[in-house]
């Protein structure tokens, strides 16, 4: 397993972290397998997405944000609870496949780190399953 720490910047804050993937995969060589990429927290989610046009995962904030705005009649005294909703929403994992010692992914596919409360100091894992054979 490996781990991953970043830094985010604002409040809402989408980060592509492919190329961390990418290369924990390449390193371990495992030719075929699956690959979990897991996040330890509860106001942050791992979700997959375009990444070729930034407008998308911004468009992506958007909306979350409109589905359960920042401010409204929560209970939950810390101020932060559309950001667990939203991390919930989206979930703390992906699973991908790894197919010839490469992630399985589409053209314009990439794997992000969504930021709902920063800014923070936030980790991710990458564990790899599977054969180094094939």
């Amino acid at each position: 397993m490996k781990e991953f720490s970043i830094r985010t910047t604002t409040r809402r804050q989408f980060l592509d972290i492919t190329p961390q993937v990418r290369e924990a995969v390449l390193t371990s060589g495992v030719k075929e397998g699956i690959c979990v990429v897991y996040c330890p927290h509860t106001t942050a989610a791992i979700t997959i997405n375009e990444h070729a046009d930034p407008d998308v995962v911004r468009d992506l904030g958007m909306a979350l944000g409109k589905l359960v705005p920042e401010h409204a009649n929560y209970a939950h005294s810390e101020g932060n609870s559309d950001s667990h909703i939203q991390c919930s929403l989206l979930g703390p994992s992906q699973t991908l496949i790894i197919h010839k010692g490469r992630l399985v992914l589409g053209t314009w596919q990439g794997i992000f780190f969504c930021e709902f409360d920063g800014p923070r100091q936030r980790s991710f894992y990458v564990q790899i399953i599977g054969d180094k054979e094939a």
